[in-house]
């Protein structure tokens, strides 16, 4: 047996993160970021490049929250809140390649939407944009004028989001598509067992 701080990783005696418990967790990690939504929303009203600018440091925010994090401590500062821990199938710690791998099918997604929705930003005037950006519809009209190629890959991109849940919720070890991939489950702290 090895140890993960105060657990143990004797897979038998490895209790499963369940549906109710990761959506708390998912809460908690949403509400870190809920700050940055009134920012975000004044910087695509006044900067017609932010969408295209942002991508890189929300990609890197991505993998420092989503990977790193979990790498490093197990989890999210909101499975942490939890009592839960993302863990490779056998009970170690799950390592960053995993976690990499766990999170890089909804981030690849993520960033091809993205790309999309920058390219007809990037090829708007100053002018066009301001009338543009006062649109409350704005994402929808964008999602028109995206190449061709965004349409599936959004629908793919969805299809993975309710996926995991899907999965989720039909499994007895309550793992999603991204830990069968990265071959890691989630758990709960023996402090949180009873």
């Amino acid at each position: 047996m090895q140890s993960l701080g105060h657990m143990t990783t004797d897979v038998a005696q490895l209790v499963f993160g369940g549906f109710w418990r990761r959506l708390g967790a998912m809460i908690a990690d949403a509400v870190v970021f809920l700050p940055l939504l009134p920012l975000t929303r004044w910087l695509q009203h006044h900067y017609r490049f932010y969408d295209c600018y942002a991508i890189g440091p929300w990609v890197l925010i991505d993998i420092a929250y989503f990977v790193w994090l979990v790498s490093r401590f197990g989890g999210t500062p909101g499975k942490l809140l939890f009592g839960l821990r993302v863990v490779r199938a056998d009970g170690s710690p799950i390592g960053f390649q995993r976690a990499m791998l766990r999170q890089a099918p909804e981030l690849i997604l993520w960033l091809a939407c993205a790309v999309a929705i920058g390219i007809p930003l990037a090829a708007m005037s100053d002018a066009d944009y301001l009338e543009f950006s006062a649109d409350p519809h704005r994402y929808k009209a964008l999602e028109a004028l995206a190449p061709a190629w965004y349409e599936p890959v959004y629908f793919l991109y969805a299809t993975w989001v309710y996926g995991e849940v899907l999965v989720l919720l039909t499994n007895k070890k309550r793992r999603a598509l991204h830990d069968f991939l990265a071959g890691s489950v989630v758990i709960r702290t023996r402090a949180n067992v009873a």
